[in-house]
């Protein structure tokens, strides 16, 4: 027997098989960290792509909004203290600076309030916001070739100074989250976010696909109305440890970030699977079913139509968004639901609607802390109370000689299937 350990909450589960079927482990290539992250940051400042540097932009009295995607506290206080250190290195106060913590409709309220941003020391220096796309005051900077008016934060929008950073990773619709994804729909009202996340019906709108995705197009148009002044992109390994920085404009420093992050983010794979098991990656990545499914097309994609597939999430928070919840509870059939998604878009439905297009591909099986009557009102899914139970049922359906394949790290992994099934 083998074992295998998959992220749940804040610790792992342990997954027996028996040797002769594990097929694969698909996680991200592994990439050695920065030895001295923080001052790997502090180069990219200095050595910025396309543009001119932060401390030649920047000028005593400067209002500057940083755009910070609420990742985790480590990474972001190095990115905030390098920003910091290179805009006080020319006069800038800290009191002139605010830092609006993007907005992401693919992740739950009760996550987002529940992450320590920046630490107490950082945050007693700085103003920082939460962006709401709803309540606060938005102005309008403009449309996107493809109609989405972009409505943006009224404090990033008039600021002297832009910036935005984040890490480049998977975005299941995107392509890839960078520092134009912090513009939309990190500081964008809801009605633009909707407009411009309609394009996800789109084909092409897939993870780790840039070229020709409407929604990354869009994105970027949004950015360019934003006339965002500078963009700080981290990539990071599956351990989340920052391997290499990117500075300058917007596009510039994402297009070498990109190179880095799917030599990072996609792996080879020979063969589909009978069984996958994947884990979204844990803390951060698994507070609700909601949210867990953000990458389950990664692990739909592994299997063999028909085939298993057990999330492992541990779904603190339940089922999740509202709309989502709503929509898995009364439809099945993604066509029909479809129709209605076109009427009444909305990020909740669209999830679930990706979600009702995977059960009609695969068997899903879930492994949480949610209680069996919610899971029963989820159409197509059946919960286990282990992954080892779920291992159970899955060979009952496809034999003892069942080939499985692992992945651990779902929302950091792009898998590249060699050949057809």
């Amino acid at each position: 027997m083998v074992e295998v350990w998959l992220p749940y909450g804040k610790t792992e589960v342990c997954v027996r098989v028996p040797t002769q079927n594990l097929l694969k482990i698909v996680e991200p290539n592994d990439k050695v960290a920065a030895k001295n992250p923080l001052s790997e940051i502090e180069s990219s400042l200095a050595n910025p792509f396309g543009t001119k540097r932060l401390s030649e932009m920047a000028k005593p009295g400067s209002k500057v909004a940083l755009v910070l995607r609420d990742s985790d506290t480590s990474t972001n206080q190095m990115v905030v203290s390098a920003l910091l250190n290179e805009l006080n290195s020319v006069g800038v106060r800290d009191e002139d600076v605010t830092v609006i913590v993007a907005y992401d409709p693919l992740r739950d309220i009760q996550t987002n309030q529940r992450m320590p941003t920046l630490g107490e020391s950082l945050s007693s220096r700085i103003r920082v916001i939460h962006h709401d796309p709803e309540n606060m005051e938005h102005v309008n900077v403009g449309r996107t070739s493809r109609g989405t008016e972009v409505f943006l934060n009224k404090a990033f929008a008039e600021a002297d100074v832009k910036i935005t950073a984040g890490a480049v990773e998977p975005h299941p619709f995107a392509g890839y989250s960078y520092g134009g994804e912090l513009v939309l729909p990190g500081v964008s009202s809801l009605e633009t976010v909707r407009s411009s996340f309609l394009f996800t019906l789109d084909r092409n709108a897939e993870r780790g696909i840039v070229e020709n995705n409407p929604v990354h197009e869009d994105i970027v148009e949004a950015a360019r109305l934003a006339d965002v002044d500078f963009c700080l992109n981290v990539v990071r390994n599956g351990g989340l440890e920052v391997v290499k920085a990117f500075a300058g404009d917007v596009e510039g420093s994402f297009s070498e970030a990109i190179k880095l992050a799917d030599e990072v983010c996609k792996v080879p794979v020979d063969s589909r699977a009978e069984v996958v098991f994947m884990s979204p990656g844990g803390f951060m990545f698994d507070g609700s079913l909601f949210e867990a499914c953000r990458c389950l097309d990664v692990a739909v994609d592994l299997a063999k139509r028909g085939k298993s597939v057990v999330l492992v999430a541990e779904c603190e928070y339940g089922l999740g968004n509202r709309d989502f919840v709503e929509t898995i509870s009364k439809y099945d059939n993604p066509k029909v639901f479809e129709k209605v998604l076109k009427r009444n878009f909305s990020v909740g439905r669209l999830v679930a609607h990706r979600l009702l297009m995977a059960i009609q591909n695969v068997r899903v099986f879930l492994v949480s802390v949610v209680p069996d009557y919610l899971v029963t009102q989820v159409h197509g899914i059946k919960g286990a109370r282990t992954a080892n139970e779920a291992y159970r049922y899955t060979s009952d359906i496809t034999g003892k000689n069942g080939k499985v394949s692992f992945i651990p790290y779902g929302n950091l992994t792009i898998p590249q299937i060699k050949t057809a099934e």
